[in-house]
């Protein structure tokens, strides 16, 4: 552990499987009735999504993969896993449920057959549909830290892929180790983490750090930032991302380090929240049954009550990254927190802070928003000096990996993001 925002603890390694390079030219399969799309993170029978767990998934697209031959355990385990230590009855529960979601069973191994002392191999007959078989992945993984704040809060963070610094600022439902393999944030990874030394974190509150008793307000955050920045030694100025309520904790930190950012890019963002911006007695009330709404979700942890935040974030999303959603909206935080996180982010006014900053600004937001009206996107790059704003077009708050406004976004991120290191 560490305070005053240096690492002296233990680093945490944890790969989350990266994706293997495919000995196939394949990316959607068909064996049967059954699809199994990569990309799209998505297995189907005929048109019916089936939920499958992140690792049952990549163990589904490792074995077709390398259909060729017999995949060993140990492959399978380092693969999958990575550096992750897991017993043998991990990788057996996984192929038992891989079965189950493709129609066989260890009697029939129709679909996946057992090489006793040897491994498994995917026997089906398959009928490749042309693209590369192969999920987003980030070569060397993520390594996972822990420092404790001032007041004793104990934040985790983590770093992935390698050259200039890029800084995300927390936003509400992340868990540095799930959503390594979440089709929810799996691509965002992958792209940020290419060519850049990605730095995040996980809101107090949330995923790895301290949960319980912890202090959550806009001014933790901001700090929280700052001890990141400290503990991740990242030296010079570094560019710094904000999504969604990251957006505003990102706009506050540039303000107060002018000279520690050089570049800001915020995505879904917004000055002023929910409750702050409600100009009627409707809108004050449809912030405040968002609140509720969250404390009776995640108290009772049904996907009827996380479907609702679910169509807000990802309407256009599949069935199966819909469902990862609300599994990570389960394992994200408490009914506690949820309810906490979620008055204050109505709370949040930056509005008079924007034209205090100094670094070249790029700000993206989905013309359709469901859950961050596209006026706020606006707001920020008209009042933020040295701004541009890239409408995207989605209604996704969280972009996906199979929507067209996603590969724009990477292009004109990584355009900006040239054109600032070119200064």
């Amino acid at each position: 552990m560490m305070c005053g925002g240096r690492s002296t603890g233990v680093e945490v390694m944890a790969t989350g499987g990266p994706a293997p390079e495919s000995e196939a030219d394949d990316s959607v399969v068909r064996f049967g009735e059954y699809t199994l799309d990569a990309m799209r993170f998505e297995l189907r029978r005929g048109d019916d999504p089936i939920h499958v767990e992140p690792r049952v998934f990549d163990v589904l697209v490792h074995l077709v993969a390398h259909r060729d031959r017999v995949v060993s355990k140990h492959e399978l385990l380092d693969d999958v896993w990575g550096d992750r230590f897991v017993g043998e009855s991990a990788l057996t529960s996984r192929i038992k449920a891989a079965r189950r979601a493709v129609g066989d069973d260890g009697h029939r191994q129709a679909v996946i057959r057992t090489v006793h002392g040897r491994g498994y191999q995917f026997v089906a007959t398959i009928e490749p549909a042309g693209v590369p078989l192969r999920r987003p992945a980030v070569e060397d993984g993520q390594r996972i830290r822990f420092f404790t704040a001032a007041d004793g809060t104990r934040i985790a963070f983590a770093e992935s892929g390698s050259g200039p610094p890029l800084v995300k600022a927390a936003n509400w439902l992340t868990h540095l180790d799930l959503e390594w393999d979440s089709p929810v944030w799996g691509h965002w990874l992958a792209a940020l983490s290419d060519g850049y030394r990605l730095i995040r974190y996980d809101e107090r509150g949330c995923g790895l750090s301290d949960r319980d008793e912890v202090r959550i307000t806009f001014d933790a955050w901001v700090a929280d930032l700052a001890d990141v920045v400290d503990a991740a030694v990242v030296d010079g100025p570094f560019t710094l991302l904000g999504i969604s309520q990251g957006g505003a904790v990102a706009v506050a930190y540039a303000a107060q380090h002018p000279e520690r950012v050089d570049a800001l890019v915020l995505v879904g963002a917004y000055a002023r929240g929910r409750m702050v911006r409600a100009a009627t007695a409707d809108e004050r009330e449809d912030a405040a049954l968002d609140i509720n709404l969250a404390k009776v979700a995640w108290r009772r942890g049904e996907d009827a009550f996380f479907d609702v935040f679910a169509s807000q974030f990802l309407p256009d999303a599949t069935a199966m990254q819909r469902a990862a959603f609300n599994d990570l909206q389960r394992e994200t935080t408490s009914a506690t927190n949820a309810g906490r996180f979620l008055e204050e982010f109505a709370a949040i006014d930056i509005a008079d802070v924007l034209p205090l900053v100094r670094c070249p600004t790029i700000v993206f937001h989905a013309r359709d928003d469901h859950r961050v009206p596209v006026d706020q996107g606006i707001e920020l790059a008209a009042t933020i000096p040295n701004s541009r704003l890239v409408l995207l077009d989605s209604r996704n708050h969280l972009l996906t990996v199979d929507e067209p406004a996603w590969p724009v976004f990477v292009a004109e991120l990584r355009r900006f993001l040239a054109e600032t290191a070119a200064r």
